[in-house]
């Protein structure tokens, strides 16, 4: 059983405690097969949405929930959920993650057209920022959208999109031009069925789930279809992962939670020169430092949820901690997990097998270790008067 004394510290609400408890139960019951990613995510969403536990993503005026995001029960989902099973959490996140930009910056119409579909399950969502050649570098964005009359032509490419290939809609960001760099981009809703968009490959991951490389081509979208203002793609990007950035870090909490708990057991039942495994020291450090990992890496996600939902406009300082600490906290617990389980931790089928593929890409997505750190400098010096 997972550890939830951390449901008892000051950041949570009994509400939190009861969707924690509820989702717990939900999670237990999941079994869905991973042999076809692309319907085991569909089952997922699916299953997520006629649940209710899909109105977290959005507002309560859209089939969702409250006036705004709550982020703290977004990562107790996130953690909740990847504890489980790591796809499901994919599931969830990407719902939230392919619609935010519609739920801060969207029309009414276009929150109307979009966000009741999504929550009930019945609408995939993505996110497509990423290009060959512009990841954490957001301003170097290729894809153009070029107005002609009321519509926007987008030409170029995204990759590692998440979801892609199964989405029903797509949040597109291209250059518009309005100023130079990220000045002067726009974010767009692009429907999967748009003649002018086509799925150009299909990439396989070492932790599979629903990526794609997307082409656009002459891909006409109506302006009624953009999000937010002209030139503000970029705004409309960072409002975003601000809001979701925490979550990867929850994300990755549940799993290395996970590691710890099966870590646990191996040592309690494992035995090794006469006595169970857990009593050697060099077993109990490992244990203590993967314990403390968790700890530590749970007030950090925690803090920075609790920190946007009490008003904060921003929390860039404290998602990046808490995403960076927490992946790569998550990363080394897992593999202490592995180390105990030994030859048994690299067989395919035993769930620290499972969570050592799954960890690494939360390292790298929604911004990589390495520039979480270049922005938790500039937020400190900026703190600091520099």
């Amino acid at each position: 059983m997972p550890d939830e004394s951390f449901l008892r510290w000051p950041f949570f609400e009994d509400r939190h405690r009861d969707f924690a408890s509820r989702l717990k139960d939900f999670a237990a019951d999941l079994d869905v097969s991973h042999d076809d990613v692309d319907a085991a995510c569909r089952t997922l969403v699916r299953r997520l949405g006629e649940a209710g536990w899909l109105r977290a993503v959005a507002p309560a005026a859209y089939g969702g929930e409250g006036d705004g995001y709550d982020v703290r029960t977004l990562c107790l989902a996130r953690e909740t959920l990847a504890y489980r099973d790591g796809l499901a959490d994919f599931a969830f996140a990407m719902q939230g993650l392919g619609t935010g930009p519609v739920t801060l910056f969207g029309s009414d119409d276009l929150k109307r057209r979009i966000l009741p579909g999504v929550v009930a399950g019945a609408r995939i969502a993505a996110f497509a920022l990423s290009e060959p050649e512009a990841g954490s570098d957001v301003a170097a964005l290729a894809t153009t959208a070029r107005i002609d009359g009321g519509e926007a032509i987008l030409d170029g490419e995204k990759t590692w999109i998440s979801n892609g290939g199964i989405a029903d809609h797509y949040v597109v960001f291209a250059r518009t031009g309005e100023a130079p760099g990220a000045r002067g981009l726009s974010a767009f809703l692009v429907e999967a069925d748009n003649p002018g968009l086509r799925v150009e490959e299909r990439i396989d991951v070492i932790a599979p789930h629903p990526l794609a490389r997307l082409r656009f081509e002459g891909c006409r979208v109506p302006l009624a279809h953009r999000i937010g203002e002209p030139g503000a793609g970029f705004k409309v990007a960072m409002a975003t992962l601000d809001v979701f950035r925490s979550t990867v870090g929850a994300a990755a909490l549940g799993f290395a939670r996970r590691a710890l708990d099966e870590a646990l057991e191996r040592a309690r039942t494992r035995h090794l020169f006469g006595a169970p495994m857990g009593e050697l020291p060099l077993t109990q450090a490992a244990l203590a430092e993967m314990a403390t990992d968790v700890d530590a890496s749970a007030l950090l996600v925690y803090r920075a949820a609790w920190t946007k939902d009490m008003g904060a406009p921003r929390v860039t300082r404290e998602a990046a901690m808490a995403k960076m600490v927490a992946t790569e906290s998550a990363q080394t617990v897992i593999d202490k997990a592995v180390q105990i389980f030994g030859g048994l931790g690299v067989a395919k089928g035993v769930p620290v097998e499972a969570l050592y593929r799954e960890i690494r890409a939360l390292r790298i997505y929604e911004g990589a270790t390495e520039v979480q750190k270049i922005v938790i400098a500039r937020e400190t010096l900026k703190g600091a008067g520099g």
